[in-house]
């Protein structure tokens, strides 16, 4: 009986902590929000990626003025080269090499320079809808909100009004 009456404390606690385990569960609140449709959906995406297209449009278009005439000047000297004289032949190869040579290297600037510009206004984007999300989390008292997950069911997901308050912000002449 003296080991029983030890004891009971314990159980009791044990017990307790059952009852009250369900109850603590029910309270934590968990949210996910999908960053890739925020990045496509989102007003201030939106307008991001349109000044990037407005920003290297024309280096974009020069870009494909230059292969469009490589390639041409390939074709020509292909079709040309059997009746050239071995030296102009040579002389029009290297020509072709060297102007090869700078539109791989203008391709490749032109897409180091896309990249670091979309980085950046991508960023920002993240960093304002980083901002959103923790406003909607604290406003309806969520514990956790994650960005990536393998799995999520829909109700959780909040993503939606996340890029509503994010198009509001930005109408609203808050778009930071």
């Amino acid at each position: 009986m003296k080991s029983f009456a030890r004891h009971l404390p314990v159980a009791l606690l044990l017990g307790a902590m059952a009852i009250a385990a369900p109850a603590q569960a029910q309270e934590f609140k968990a949210g996910f929000v999908n960053t890739d449709r925020v990045f496509r959906e989102a007003n201030s995406a939106k307008a991001a990626q349109a000044k990037l297209e407005q920003e290297f449009s024309r280096r974009e278009k020069e870009l494909v003025d230059q292969g469009n005439a490589l390639k041409s000047a390939t074709e020509k000297f292909e079709r040309e080269a059997p009746t050239m004289a071995e030296s102009q032949r040579t002389t029009r190869q290297r020509q072709l090499v060297d102007q090869d040579r700078d539109f791989q290297r203008k391709r490749r600037e032109f897409q180091e320079d896309l990249t670091a510009r979309k980085n950046e206004e991508l960023s920002q984007v993240l960093e304002r809808a980083n901002r959103v999300v923790k406003q909607v989390a604290e406003a309806e008292k969520y514990d956790v909100i994650l960005q990536e997950a393998v799995y999520i069911n829909p109700r959780h997901d909040i993503t939606d009004k996340v890029i509503k308050a994010m198009n509001a912000a930005a109408t609203g002449g808050n778009g930071k």
